[in-house]
């Protein structure tokens, strides 16, 4: 039976097939919009057979290619589209700078069907014989194709997902069992999952863990130590240690290198030596059953996982001026996310209802309007029209507030595609690049820095345009764009949804000191409104505190900060 994620993939695939040709924009828009719905369903679609034109963006003709799929596990439909063009289109998608028409023009002109031809045809000069391209055009790809080549890490939240499933199914055979490691820090992607237990029958434990369902390989079995390798997921170590060792071995293991050589030599000049196994002082234990001690005995206050990075945490622990990290209850409102009044697939009043149940004071909608089709932006006359559906939600949720926003684009140069009469009468303008990642970095910055001229414009939404494991960043002068949003007034955006968290960690570190950072979800789907823990996250790790954020601010502060409008 296939999951969720990979029906979905068929429709997206569909979808694309169809718009190389750019005639069946509505046909492949329903596609879309369908395997949206798909992907971000809590259960296998199989449960929802009998129900599935209840499902938004489920109709008839959608509902029949499900049924096939679950029934056979393919679909003739796309494998008829696979014959006119016979591409192998999941790969060449990949490549940041290919999309579904320029696919069939590479494969028509010179025969291009996968990656490796692209390669081979893009290192041969033979893309400049193509009308519209030429060698810029090559070395774009060439770099494009060699950031997809590389190796592998898995998205925060899948990785996340993994190790919750996992430590639910081992939790009956274990006395603790914790994620360590990088995923215990929450950096944006991950190689690896570690996971340490205590437990009072470890035999037991280990024969669990090596008999999980999804398990591809064995790597190792062993008595204290033991590794999986998932299908289609990541290698899974899993460690026993003694109840007494948990808290120096969890520390231990979730420290990144350089935290940890630096504990250890803070331990050697007090005379004491850390390990895994605990602090000693001799053959005397100091510290070791909890990671709180380990800290407290080494002349420190408790580092939080995320900060364990050695980027000044540890100087600061010692003189005892850590920040108070935000957390996800300090979040008052969710600023940027999409209805089905644009690319979106809930209500405004199921989005509304999510986030009164989240206990948020407010919300913004920030649908797609003007120029950019793919994403069903919004005209005028259809804001307009929204507005008069969120007036009548505001008179019946109160003291709940739904805020008037809207997502528009930046042109390529900084220019906001909207007219100014109607920006003006918005709360919230998020304002973001969607198209023409290929300029220099002078363009790019200058593009943005622009657009935050505009007196409407409250933020700049997932400013680098950065996909993980998708596309790079598109080049800028990050400083100035910090500083530029310092003068200007502008907000900056952390996008929560975890194929994007932009901007990252580091980046944050250095935006909070110019301007005041927002963390969004950029939410598609009510579900999708979960992904806020993956954005407070990367602000943890960029040491934010409640201050630093926009939305962490109640309604009545938030008011008094986005520009007035009438």
């Amino acid at each position: 039976m296939l999951a969720n994620g990979e029906i979905a993939e068929i429709f997206f695939e569909i979808a694309d097939r169809l718009d190389m040709d750019g005639e069946n924009f509505f046909k492949s828009r329903a596609m879309r919009r369908g395997a949206q719905t798909i992907e971000s369903l809590p259960e296998p679609l199989a449960e929802y057979r009998d129900r599935l034109q209840e499902l938004p963006g489920i109709g008839d003709a959608i509902a029949k290619k499900i049924i096939e799929i679950l029934d056979t596990g393919r679909l003739n439909y796309l494998e008829e589209l696979r014959k006119e063009v016979p591409v192998d289109f999941p790969g060449l998608n990949r490549i940041q700078g290919l999309g579904p028409k320029k696919i069939k023009l590479l494969y028509e002109k010179i025969g291009v069907k996968n990656v490796e031809d692209l390669k081979a045809a893009a290192t041969g000069g033979k893309l400049r014989d193509i009308k519209g391209m030429g060698e810029k055009t090559e070395k774009a790809l060439l770099e494009a194709i060699d950031f997809s080549e590389k190796p592998k890490r898995f998205y925060l939240w899948e990785a996340r997902q993994t190790a919750d499933s996992i430590i639910a199914a081992l939790g009956p055979y274990s006395d603790a069992i914790e994620a360590c490691g990088s995923l215990r820090r929450w950096k944006e992607t991950v190689g690896d999952i570690d996971l340490l237990a205590v437990s009072s029958n470890p035999e037991k434990l280990m024969n669990a863990f090596i008999r999980l369902e999804g398990i591809r390989t064995v790597l190792a079995r062993g008595k204290t130590k033991s590794s999986i390798v998932l299908k289609d997921g990541p290698q899974i170590d899993l460690r026993i240690v003694p109840n007494i060792c948990f808290g120096a071995a969890l520390q231990y293991f979730t420290g990144s290198q350089s935290h940890n050589i630096e504990l250890r030599k803070i331990a050697k000049a007090k005379g004491l030596k850390l390990s895994e196994y605990g602090l000693f002082k001799g053959d005397k234990r100091v510290a070791g059953s909890d990671e709180i001690g380990v800290y407290k005995a080494l002349g420190l206050d408790y580092i939080p996982p995320e900060l364990r990075e050695d980027r000044g945490e540890i100087s600061a622990a010692l003189e005892h001026r850590l920040p108070k990290l935000i957390e996800a209850s300090d979040i008052k409102g969710d600023l940027h996310m999409h209805s089905v009044w644009s690319d979106g697939r809930a209500t405004l009043r199921g989005l509304a209802a999510a986030c009164i149940k989240r206990g948020y004071e407010y919300m913004a909608i920030a649908d797609h309007v003007g120029d950019l089709k793919i994403a069903n932006a919004m005209s005028p006359e259809q804001l307009q029209e929204q507005w008069k559906e969120i007036r009548q939600l505001n008179s019946r949720l109160k003291p709940f507030r739904i805020l008037r926003g809207a997502e528009v684009q930046i042109d390529k140069d900084g220019r906001i595609d909207f007219p100014e009469e109607m920006l003006a009468k918005l709360e919230i303008v998020v304002a973001s690049i969607h198209t023409s990642f290929n300029g220099t970095e002078a363009e790019m910055t200058n593009r943005i820095c622009k657009a935050m001229e505009n007196k409407y414009v409250t933020f700049i939404a997932h400013p680098t345009g950065r996909m993980l494991n998708v596309r790079p960043a598109y080049p800028l002068n990050l400083s100035a764009v910090f500083q530029k949003a310092g003068e200007t007034g502008k907000g900056l955006e952390i996008n929560s949804h975890p194929a994007r968290l932009d901007l990252n960690d580091v980046a944050v570190r250095d935006a909070k000191t110019h301007t005041k950072i927002v963390i969004n979800t950029d939410s598609h789907s009510i579900l999708q409104l979960d992904f806020m823990h993956y954005g407070v996250a990367t602000a943890r790790r960029a040491w934010c505190t409640a201050k630093d954020v926009l939305n962490a601010c109640s309604l009545r502060e938030l008011l008094e900060v986005i520009t007035p409008r009438p």
